[in-house]
């Protein structure tokens, strides 16, 4: 087959042949990059460390290890679920931080710049 190809204002008449088939090999694969997926709440929070019992319907707990980047809510501010709270920063990807139900807050237990540890208590409703 012939094509005409124009570069730099010249044009070149070229050959062209249709290569044959690339061969397989069986063993060959290709890696695909994922989605990365960071869930909403943790599935099993660890029994709190603090010897008074806590009220788990009534605080919001770190989904994950990271850094608080910066504080959304204050203390006393009405919230609705799903309201951010506070982002936090892992592995140089943001996560907000929602309220999990109506109500007020009532603490933040973190500062920003602090570092938080999975379960760790962050913020406590009323």
């Amino acid at each position: 087959m012939k094509l005409k190809i124009t570069v730099d204002s010249k044009t070149y008449e070229v050959d062209v042949e249709v290569a044959e088939e690339p061969v397989r090999h069986p063993q060959a694969f290709m890696v695909m990059p994922s989605q990365a997926r960071v869930p909403a709440a943790p599935t099993a929070p660890a029994a709190p460390t603090d010897s008074d019992p806590v009220d788990e319907s009534r605080v919001c707990r770190s989904p994950i290890t990271g850094t608080v980047v910066r504080l959304v809510a204050q203390p006393g501010q009405a919230i609705q679920p799903g309201d951010i709270l506070l982002v936090l920063e892992a592995m140089k990807m943001e996560t907000n931080i929602t309220a999990p139900i109506e109500g007020r807050v009532k603490a933040i237990t973190v500062n920003a710049g602090d570092g938080v540890k999975a379960n760790q208590v962050v913020v406590e409703l009323d």
